[in-house]
């Protein structure tokens, strides 16, 4: 079987991408920051009948096209984009892979027969493209190299045994090498491949390089070149479609715990924990109910994701029935393996991300917080508020002989304060009297925040134990010369 090969070259894939989602009209391109300027990435057919180009300094391009309208490229978007349009090539063929940052390469030996041929298969594909609002262009051939050439020329279809004349009047360029070799061959009167096919190969390599041979040989079917598509990305998906229709929760639950030894068990084989689980339960009336949890940290063990979709299965109406249940790990992340057995550390902090899982399915992630200690002397820059769940504990520096309060709030005034610290004072209409104090400690602003509430200058602090109970967090504003105190924090 001759073997043969499909190149799509996407030329506006970018600009064709952002279009979709929000469309204009008019000249449009998307801008990439080269430098210290922005030059155009990706224009439309009407940028390019205006006398654009890619590479064109924007500044250049709207003195040429004022009314051009511009968006920022999103490089890993386009990236996405031509890896979902791989995975949607694989109708036509059963390896695709990506030819640069905007083609494709598949091998479809075998396979145009089922679309009455190649120029059936090439018809339809360029018909759905179209239809996607995709600017695209194909070639089939024996080779790569001359199908990837095709493809960028105006595209069409070379028979097999015929690549020499399927391919003579392209220009060199269309052979893959630097633009440097394109003009050296241009300038001894080589300017298509036709021109350097009955030459000898030495003196070519010795004047323009081995890689000139290599890519006309490539082309020419002379050197082989592989199609190695990358490995699709692995897909933590199972589903289970039942004879019968059920509907109590006890058979949904049993039906979760099989799908969820399946996905763990899939999830453990790739070293991967759940963070976000998805149930999809379909009904026999065609509607569907839909279930999701979420984790404090990625999981993998069936029994405790069980515990967490419980109580959420007792919500879910089954109708007439169901016939068919999903489980699909939407957010996964790695997670390396763990000592069996378990410990009393171990087990705590199971029990810990268990207990986050469940407040946090309940009244959401994002308002269970954690606090993380902070490099500052400032008390109310000293912790950072976190969500627990995205955040790991770290351990507090240690401060010598620096004792904070427990309890933190907002500077409270204190009256009839006398003395240096107060013997006696007035706090929160009770009247305390000091027993013992220990300080003062120095706080001093930090001079890069303006802070209103430190403009007053350094502070004094003393932890003071009453003969009431109270052990209160003190401090004294000496620059402000008023001997006004305040109550910033409470000791257990």
């Amino acid at each position: 079987m001759a073997r043969r090969l499909l190149s799509i070259w996407f030329p506006r894939l970018a600009s064709d991408t952002s279009l979709r989602t929000r469309p204009l009209e008019g000249p449009f391109a998307l801008t990439h920051r080269a430098g210290n300027a922005d030059h155009l990435h990706c224009l439309n057919p009407s940028a390019s009948a205006r006398g654009l180009h890619r590479g064109m300094a924007l500044a250049d391009a709207r003195a040429i096209c004022p009314d051009l309208a511009t968006r920022p490229a999103d490089l890993a978007r386009e990236a996405a984009a031509l890896a979902a349009l791989r995975r949607w090539a694989g109708r036509y063929a059963p390896m695709v892979a990506t030819d640069g940052v905007d083609g494709l390469m598949a091998d479809i030996s075998g396979v145009p027969h089922l679309f009455g041929g190649e120029a059936g298969l090439r018809d339809d594909l360029q018909a759905r493209l179209e239809r996607a609002g995709l600017h695209a262009t194909s070639a089939i051939a024996g080779t790569r190299g001359a199908a990837h050439a095709l493809a960028r020329h105006g595209g069409g279809i070379v028979a097999d045994g015929r690549l020499a004349e399927g391919i003579g009047h392209l220009p060199v360029a269309a052979l893959r090498v630097d633009h440097a070799t394109a003009e050296a061959l241009a300038r001894v009167g080589l300017a298509r491949i036709a021109d350097l096919i009955g030459l000898p190969r030495a003196p070519l390599a010795r004047r323009f390089g081995p890689g000139l041979v290599l890519r006309l040989d490539q082309a020419l079917g002379a050197q082989a070149e592989p199609v190695a598509a990358e490995p699709d990305a692995p897909q933590f998906s199972v589903r289970m479609t039942l004879p019968e229709p059920i509907g109590l929760q006890s058979d949904v639950r049993a039906g979760l715990d099989r799908l969820l030894d399946r996905l763990c068990a899939n999830l453990a084989r790739h070293r991967m924990g759940a963070r976000r689980l998805r149930l999809e339960l379909r009904r026999v009336d065609h509607g569907a109910a839909q279930v999701e949890i979420g984790l404090a940290r990625p999981m993998r063990d069936p029994a405790r994701i069980a515990v967490l979709f419980a109580r959420r299965l007792d919500e879910i109406d089954s109708g007439f029935g169901i016939d068919a249940l999903r489980l699909s790990a939407s957010v996964v992340e790695p997670m390396a393996p763990e000592q069996l057995g378990g410990g009393p550390a171990i087990r705590h902090d199971d029990a810990l991300a268990d207990l986050l899982s469940s407040v946090g399915n309940r009244i959401g992630f994002d308002r269970v917080l954690r606090l993380l200690p902070a490099t500052s002397l400032i008390p109310e820059r000293s912790f950072l508020l976190a969500p627990a769940a995205y955040s790991s504990p770290e351990p507090v520096p240690c401060r010598a002989g620096l004792l904070r309060p427990i309890t933190l709030f907002p500077p409270e005034p204190v009256s009839a304060a006398s003395g240096h610290p107060p013997a006696t004072f007035r706090w929160r209409r009770m009247r305390l009297t000091t027993l013992r104090a220990t300080g003062p400690e120095r706080i001093t602003p930090e001079w890069w925040f303006d802070d209103p509430a430190w403009r007053s200058g350094l502070r004094d602090y003393w932890r003071v134990e009453t003969r009431e109970g109270p052990r209160l967090w003190l401090f004294v504003t000496p620059q402000t010369g008023r001997g006004d105190w305040y109550v910033q924090g409470e000791f257990p």
